[in-house]
């Protein structure tokens, strides 16, 4: 909260000061303040260290993405856009450490929140399939792996859509899981 507002001040007085060279008659001075007033405005609706993450996350350097993302100490207070980029490059870096139950709250997160890119939500649905998948609702991953096939318009996920429903199809459901259990259950009473 205290970097938001220390933005939106410095923003301010950037502006301000541009107007006042303007006025002054420093021409060149007042150009070139424009642009430091626009890339402080840009900081308040970019938050530099998540674009540092996503940086990170194309190089797939998933530790240096978590640590940019740790230095956001507050989300609650950034942009609602960026808190959903936060949560949804949370839940993809944080995929291999995190307990899955983590992950699919921040990809849930970062669903509600709402994401811009179709294929950002496509990706967090795909994800959130995986995670349905291993914990046995099979169900429920199917109904992503739909929304995420809707959102994907370019083609991107195509084959990471096709492998999930075969891994599906291999699936066991929570029920079987279940019945399986108390099989062997019965299977140690009786000897």
């Amino acid at each position: 909260m205290i970097g938001l507002l220390v933005k939106i001040l410095l923003s301010l007085a950037s502006f301000a000061y541009t107007i006042y060279l303007f006025a002054v008659g420093s021409w060149g001075w007042g150009i070139s303040m424009i642009f430091v007033t626009a890339v402080i405005v840009l900081t308040i609706f970019r938050n530099e260290w998540i674009l540092l993450a996503f940086n990170q996350m194309r190089l797939q350097n998933q530790e240096k993405a978590l640590k940019y993302l740790s230095r956001i100490k507050q989300p609650q207070y950034l942009v609602k856009g960026q808190r959903a980029y936060y949560y949804y490059l949370s839940g993809l870096a944080g995929g291999n450490k995190a307990k899955m139950s983590e992950s699919e709250s921040f990809f849930r997160k970062a669903l509600n929140i709402g994401l811009k890119q179709r294929h950002d939500q496509a990706m967090a649905k795909l994800n959130l399939a995986a995670i349905c998948m291993g914990s046995g609702r099979r169900k429920e991953a199917e109904l992503m792996l739909t929304e995420a096939k809707k959102l994907d318009d370019k083609g991107m996920l195509t084959e990471y859509i096709k492998d999930m429903r075969k891994q599906i199809g291999r699936s066991t459901s929570k029920n079987q899981m279940r019945m399986a259990q108390m099989a062997n259950g019965k299977k140690g009473r009786m000897r």
